[in-house]
């Protein structure tokens, strides 16, 4: 005797749905913390680039960052 019209069928279907719907809010959150952490990672030589172009440092101490950088 079936109740409700589904039977086991019903409920396996939820369940595949449910857990789809929970598959794709992990992949989400992964997927937002991978970008956010792949942005950040940049070299001390990158830095310096970036201050020099925004004229946050002289092109003297630009030089003086990039030889010790290299030693």
């Amino acid at each position: 005797m079936m109740y409700g019209g589904w039977g086991w069928g019903g409920g396996l279907l939820m369940a595949l749905i449910s857990v789809v719907f929970i598959a794709i809010i992990i992949w989400a959150i992964v997927k937002i913390t991978n970008h956010h952490t792949s942005t950040t990672k940049q070299t001390p030589f990158d830095i310096a680039k970036e201050r020099y172009a925004k004229g946050e440092i002289t092109k003297e101490q630009f030089e003086q960052i990039k030889k010790d950088l290299n030693q």
